[in-house]
Parts: structure tokens; sequence; C-alpha cells
């Protein structure tokens, strides 16, 4: 995700994701079955998609755009993979980036990262502005809207839909709410 390092021979990228302190240990974690609603949604964010993604399901990420942002990802995978590895199989990362108003998403399949499809009929995001992302999982594709309007669609590249188990979000937002 964000400040990746590619390695050339393998066609993968780095991810770091914060490890927990001891003091953190009793705390419960992004996937914990206990049901708290004031849990704490840090970015960066790593937290299980019960029953994964099918035909009628949706993510919502609701949040807050930095006063000074760059940019954020967020990206549904199979598996969470580690601290310096993704999962081999991403169905989807969107990339957002606020110096050149672009929404990138793209996706990695047994580890080999595809194209970026970049065009969108316009850039929702406001410095300091809350949002609503929705990710409608449908037959063929994803279909992502923001604040209600839909942004675009995102064809498959994984047909095992049941697999997209895992939700990450990185990058210079503040998260409010996840359904």
């Amino acid at each position: 995700m964000a400040e990746t390092e590619t390695v050339a021979a393998q066609s993968r990228k780095k991810w770091c994701v914060p490890q927990r302190s001891r003091t953190d240990e009793r705390k419960p974690s992004a996937g914990s079955s206990e049901r708290d609603p004031q849990r704490n949604l840090v970015v960066p964010f790593r937290g299980h998609i019960s029953g994964g993604m099918r035909p009628g399901k949706k993510v919502v990420v609701m949040g807050v755009v930095d006063s000074r942002p760059d940019r954020f990802y967020i990206a549904l995978t199979c598996g969470c993979g580690t601290s310096r590895e993704p999962p081999p199989d991403v169905a989807v990362e969107i990339c957002v980036r606020f110096r050149d108003r672009q929404v990138l998403r793209r996706a990695c399949v047994s580890g080999s990262w595809g194209d970026a499809d970049r065009a969108v009929p316009f850039f929702p995001f406001i410095r300091g502005q809350p949002f609503k992302i929705e990710i409608h999982c449908e037959q063929s594709r994803f279909r992502v809207f923001v604040d209600g309007q839909r942004l675009f669609d995102f064809d498959h590249r994984l047909t095992s839909l049941s697999h997209v188990d895992t939700l990450w979000i990185k990058g210079t937002i503040a998260i409010t709410k996840l359904a």
C-alpha cells in the first residue's frame, strides 16, 4: 500500500502494519469477536470480513480526510498476509492520490499486480471533510460509490470471492465507522 517497495523479481510489494505493543495485547484485535462499538479504528487498519465477499454484500468505510492529505489506500484481500508481505491475492486495491487528484485501482492475482485503472468522472475527496465509500460486490464486478454517487466499476480479477476476507486501510485519513 502506501510507501511500498517493489521487489522486481517477484512483482510483489511490501506493506508495513504496525506491531502491537505488550500493553496492546489485552485489547481486542480488529478481527476480534468482541463487539465493542467504541473499538479503536486506527489507521493503518486491518480487519476481517466475516464470511468473505459475495454478490449482494458490501463494505462501507466512513472517515475524514486529513487536513494535509497525501494519499490513502483501501484494499480487499484474500487473507491478511504478514506485516511485511501482502497476501498473493488482492481483489481490489483503491489508491486515492490528492496531489494529482486520481483514484487508482488494481488487483493482484497469484502475486502478480495488474495495470491500474485510472478514469473517474470526478474527484470526490476534499481535505478535512468526511466521506463515505461503499464497495458493492456484484456478480462480475465491484461497484464503488462515494457519498452516494457511483465513482467506478472494477471487474473481478479473482474468481473465488468467498476467499476475499480482509479489509486493509492505510494513509492520511481517519476512520469513523466501518460496516
